[in-house]
């Protein structure tokens, strides 16, 4: 039986959570923007340890907070789903500070909002655009301590567009789980890359 793991990955506008997704899945980026308007999800595979997983990824158009309650969430289209998945990723733009600043107010509200114990639901921030590190509005370090030791977040850097890190983000997400007992195979994290048109990624 093929277990499945809900990672819901939200953002402001522009940041690169569609890019990043489709970097992860099928190895590719286009240059040209297209906003996400409407949730959307893609269904890839992944071998941990020796099973297979399917994740389900929830590719969150902008929302202006996160659902307080179930029936706030079923009202909304653009937020089925994201009260009860399983791990965050939650993207911003190193060069944009109003972009980090979403991302503080979206944790926080996961935190007060969902349900169950807040301190189990992996929260993953990631740091886009890295590429354009000259950029950037606060040196790596500085975001890195602020989320790690203020927020109790994981945090990784990447850059959607040479595909770097991209493929480690989800391997940290899925470390951090493992880590909170969400899994019960504690094994080390194994990770090789992604496969191609079957949409299988063996971690």
């Amino acid at each position: 039986m093929v277990e499945t793991l809900s990672i819901a990955v939200i953002g402001a506008p522009g940041v690169g959570k569609t890019s990043i997704i489709r970097q992860f899945i099928y190895n590719d980026f286009t240059e040209a923007y297209t906003p996400t308007r409407t949730r959307y999800v893609f269904r890839p595979s992944v071998i941990l340890n020796g099973n297979m997983y399917e994740l389900k990824i929830l590719d969150v158009p902008p929302i202006s907070s996160f659902p307080a309650s179930a029936s706030q969430e079923w009202l909304d289209l653009r937020c089925r789903g994201v009260r009860n998945a399983n791990a965050y990723i939650l993207v911003y733009d190193i060069c944009c500070v109003e972009s980090f600043e979403y991302v503080k107010m979206i944790k926080q509200q996961i935190v007060e909002n969902r349900e169950g114990s807040s301190s189990e639901v992996p929260i993953l921030v990631v740091g886009n655009k890295r590429d354009l590190q000259r950029q950037r509005f606060m040196p790596r370090r500085a975001v890195s301590v602020l989320v790690k030791k203020t927020w109790k977040c994981g945090y990784v850097e990447c850059s959607a567009k040479f595909n770097w890190h991209v493929v480690l983000l989800f391997k940290e997400l899925l470390g951090i789980a493992v880590a909170r007992g969400m899994r019960q195979n504690h094994t080390s994290i194994r990770l090789q890359g992604a496969l191609q048109r079957n949409r299988c990624t063996v971690m």
